[in-house]
């Protein structure tokens, strides 16, 4: 535990008696009462977070726009000020760096274009990364992510938590949107973004503030029941909104395509980027796919883990990626990434088709034993952001 870096807010966990692991090089609070009571509360009433371990980094330069053109599969031509877009971060093969949102900072961050918040476990590569593809631009890439802590207010009492700390729920920022904010006597950036499914707000600011800010936060708990959660419940919370998570549904060799969320990725972006020839080809169906992520609830009353083999048909041909019992609906829910070369064609078609593919059985092999489950459509409950 000792090699692994602190938050500001370590030892405010400690005083709330969290369970601490290591996580992406970092010892982070697992739980502080318990998984399923940290995850209802975050569904009914408010959850807040400590997610300083995430990444920031800073674009400044004339040529940004360009720059960022360059490297993301998503178009960001008409990302206006103030508005955030969920983007992806390809290789030149296609497969995905880190998926990762840009805020477009013109007007809130003095002399930044853009601010982009990366996962913690990508951070040592993703900065080098940026920086080797920036030359040749008018462009820096400063990382900030040593200088700023995150938390993140998620559930349905977010808005009137920060409405006691200052600001009006009509002058809240929208959906994946963002602004400069003081909350509680703190300069922040306010966004309306967060992993859980719920309405909420990710809030950046510098580390001296942390402790102010978190304890003022939680002092709001017999008014609005916020509690605070950790790392166990974040995971089932994102799980069961269709949420991907970095190094289980993304990595390296599978196209953000290939993972599900060809939805993100616009046909008519005219610049080039990295990996873009077969992230295109798949998009268009000009290219087949190699694998295929799904969503899938167990049948047979078994948790599927990630890393345990996946089954059609008796042919062993893929892998769960994550899976947990669901709070929320009662039931094991999971996602699982299905290699298509494993299988008869007629049957990588009929996976292809996504109303053929619902309801399909699969198995999966839990302790030397195979157990039922049904593929189905993400996500797993209806989300409630705020639009």
């Amino acid at each position: 535990m000792s090699e692994d870096k602190k938050t500001s807010l370590y030892d405010e966990h400690i005083k709330l008696g969290a369970k601490i692991v290591p996580f992406g090089g970092w010892a982070m609070p697992v739980q502080y009462e318990g998984i399923i009571k940290e995850h209802h509360a975050t569904r009914n009433f408010a959850g807040l977070f400590d997610v300083s371990h995430m990444g920031e980094v800073f674009i400044k330069g004339k040529d940004s726009l360009n720059f960022l053109q360059s490297i993301v599969a998503q178009d960001l031509t008409n990302l206006e000020p103030s508005k955030a877009i969920y983007c992806h971060l390809p290789n030149e093969d296609g497969g995905l760096i880190d998926d990762i949102i840009i805020y477009n900072a013109k007007g809130i961050i003095e002399e930044i274009e853009y601010l982009i918040v990366i996962n913690a476990s990508r951070i040592d590569f993703n900065i080098p990364h940026m920086q080797k593809m920036a030359q040749g631009f008018d462009v820096e890439v400063i990382n900030k992510s040593d200088d700023l802590s995150m938390l993140a207010l998620q559930g349905p009492n977010a808005k009137f938590i920060i409405e006691k700390m200052g600001i009006s729920q009509s002058e809240q920022p929208k959906f994946f949107t963002f602004k400069s904010a003081i909350l509680n006597a703190c300069p922040v950036f306010l966004t309306r973004t967060g992993y859980t499914g719920e309405d909420g707000f990710e809030i950046i600011f510098e580390h001296k503030y942390a402790s102010k800010l978190w304890n003022e936060i939680l002092s709001y708990k017999e008014e609005f029941s916020v509690v605070p959660v950790g790392l166990g419940a974040r995971d089932t919370l994102r799980l069961e909104a269709g949420l991907p998570l970095y190094g289980h549904e993304l990595n390296e060799n599978t196209t953000p395509i290939e993972s599900s969320l060809g939805f993100f990725i616009p046909k008519e972006k005219e610049q080039n980027y990295i990996g873009k020839k077969l992230i295109q080809g798949q998009k268009t169906k000009e290219l087949p796919l190699r694998r295929k992520l799904f969503a899938f609830i167990m049948e047979d009353r078994m948790i599927a883990r990630a890393e345990y083999p996946v089954y059609i048909n008796d042919i062993e041909c893929g892998v769960v990626t994550s899976g947990a019992p669901s709070p929320t609906l009662g039931k094991n829910i999971g996602f699982c990434m299905i290699e298509f070369d494993k299988l008869e064609s007629s049957l990588v078609s009929k996976l292809n088709n996504i109303q053929e593919s619902l309801g399909m059985t699969i198995q999966i092999m839990v302790r030397n034993k195979l157990y039922n489950a049904k593929i189905v459509k993400k996500p797993f409950i209806e989300k409630k952001y705020n639009k």
